[in-house]
């Protein structure tokens, strides 16, 4: 059977067995199989991809591969400059807005209070999703390496095993995002950018003791609801500090 040569780079790796991680191996196919298909046997979503070179060309997930070949792929390029070469998706990978499983509820949460736009429903099927992700260009969050293997996924991020503050930061560093939060400018229920009022009104709405010691509302037009800085904003400030400033 023909064998090709693969070697991944970067945070790649995370989804190779031990044996194959940060070095050269070969695998075998069968027939015409495009490097798309063989990557993700290989257990790594497109999403995760954005440079393939094949003897050292760079090619797109079409090409087919060829007995003897050698196969360098990369990962989403932060600093390096790799504009004369082929990107793997027409649009790029770095977007600002998302749509996330709905097993995410914590990591949701927590990205809304930075003020990133954040659909998610408990109910939404991987179809949904990605649908969703289509439409309204936005970047699926997900645990599922099969969710991001879907063929009409173009943008994705897969999120490793670790705690909620944990995959938050690794969201923020991975779009370099941080430069770019507005916190607690977005309700966290249901995802609405949140308006300023004043407390004239919505004095009638306010407890007796809020009123005492806070003169700062906000309110969200899709919930009817009312915030302010109480111990449930003091929480959820520490942790975002925790995360812009570990």
């Amino acid at each position: 059977m023909p064998e090709v040569t693969f070697r991944f780079y970067e945070e790649l790796n995370d989804f190779l067995p031990a044996g194959k991680r940060k070095r050269d191996f070969q695998t075998s196919f069968k027939g015409r199989e495009s490097i798309k298909d063989k990557i993700e046997a290989l257990g790594i979503p497109h999403t995760e991809v954005d440079l393939i070179l094949a003897n050292g060309n760079s090619v797109d997930f079409a090409y087919i591969l060829q007995d003897r070949d050698r196969i360098s792929v990369y990962p989403v390029f932060e600093t390096l400059d790799i504009q004369d070469v082929a990107h793997l998706r027409e649009a790029p990978l770095r977007q600002t807005r998302f749509v996330a499983d709905g097993n995410l509820g914590k990591v949701v949460k927590i990205l809304r209070a930075l003020g990133l736009d954040v659909v998610s429903f408990p109910s939404l099927t991987p179809r949904q999703i990605v649908e969703i992700s289509k439409t309204e260009k936005r970047t699926i969050l997900t645990r599922s390496r099969n969710l991001l293997k879907l063929k009409d996924v173009t943008h994705g991020i897969f999120l490793r095993p670790g705690t909620t503050t944990e995959q938050v930061r690794y969201v923020l560093d991975f779009l370099s995002l941080k430069d770019r939060v507005k916190p607690f400018s977005r309700c966290l229920l249901c995802n609405t950018t949140l308006e300023d009022v004043p407390k004239a009104e919505v004095y009638h709405r306010i407890p007796p003791k809020t009123r005492e010691v806070c003169d700062t509302y906000a309110y969200c037009a899709s919930c009817d609801k009312l915030f302010w800085k109480g111990t449930h904003y003091a929480k959820m400030e520490a942790v975002i500090k925790e995360i812009l400033h570990p």
